[in-house]
């Protein structure tokens, strides 16, 4: 099983601060054009989204899929990536064997740095996405609703991302709004990137992306872009998450009376308080908790 992160990764800054390490799994043969080439199109069509055309960085990155390009099928769009200003990504790869054992390593080295912080003992609801990228294409500016360890294997970009809970960068009200999928296009100018870092990334090297954190993603011109990420939640995350959705429903009650609920991520008490009553809510509306 692959040793998969590098000795500089830093367990203290998960979910605290964007930092930049090196990954070990450079030649990896499942990440390959061809192994790619294999395996994208069995993968089930829910699971494989593309699309055509440069994008903007303050467009709407999730709603980018909702339309698959009319003109291309996907071996197409795979097979013109370097020049047809393209976009895939893959949503768990790992349903194919040649991933399988790639996703146990990384959940297992996930599941170290989680003991050491004390955020859990293992990865919820961890998957693994492939990012397949024309030269110069772009990743709108978004923010996840989980934590992110980001690896490069070939080509290069850019990955601008700002401090997380920062409201300079994503004002609370948007945060909720996003997070329960009520408006997944945030507002976006290039002045945010002034409290923002931007990292340079090439094959070898790996990004932590902090739950929440906002950022955009600027691909290189010389080469086709592949990189893969590992998702996941913490039991951290998770409360947070339960208390953003649970503040968004609280904030549009309190506006009635010109009052705006406690920010998340400043108190764990009243974070947790809040996960609670989110998932007490969820059960009296008769949703899974």
């Amino acid at each position: 099983m692959p040793n998969c992160f590098a000795e500089d990764i830093r367990s203290d800054l998960l979910d605290r601060a964007p930092f930049k390490f090196h990954h070990r799994l450079l030649e990896h043969p499942a990440l390959s054009l061809e192994n790619l080439a294999r395996v994208l199109p069995t993968l089930p069509q829910q699971q494989v989204m593309y699309s055509k055309g440069l994008l903007d960085v303050s467009d709407d990155f999730e709603s980018t899929f909702r339309k698959k390009p009319r003109d291309r099928t996907l071996e197409e769009t795979i097979d013109s990536i370097r020049t047809s200003d393209s976009y895939i990504m893959v949503r768990s790869p790992e349903v194919d064997p040649s991933f399988a054992d790639l996703y146990k390593a990384l959940c297992g080295e996930v599941a170290s740095l989680m003991k050491t912080r004390g955020v859990g003992s293992m990865p919820l609801q961890a998957q693994l996405y492939l990012f397949i990228a024309s030269p110069n294409s772009i990743t709108p500016f978004h923010i996840d609703r989980y934590s992110t360890f980001l690896m490069q294997f070939r080509g290069s970009k850019t990955v601008t991302v700002g401090t997380p809970w920062d409201d300079r960068i994503v004002s609370q009200p948007d945060r909720e709004a996003y997070v329960v999928r009520e408006k997944t296009k945030l507002p976006w100018s290039s002045k945010l990137d002034e409290f923002s870092t931007a990292f340079e990334f090439s094959p070898g090297e790996a990004l932590h992306i902090p739950f929440i954190a906002g950022h955009h993603v600027c691909n290189g011109p010389e080469d086709v872009s592949i990189s893969m990420s590992i998702i996941f939640n913490t039991e951290e995350s998770v409360r947070w998450r339960n208390a953003i959705s649970f503040n968004h429903i609280l904030r549009k009650q309190l506006n009635k009376v010109n009052l705006t609920p406690k920010s998340i991520g400043q108190s764990d008490w009243r974070d947790a308080l809040k996960s609670r009553m989110w998932q007490s809510y969820r059960q009296w509306r008769g949703f899974e908790a």
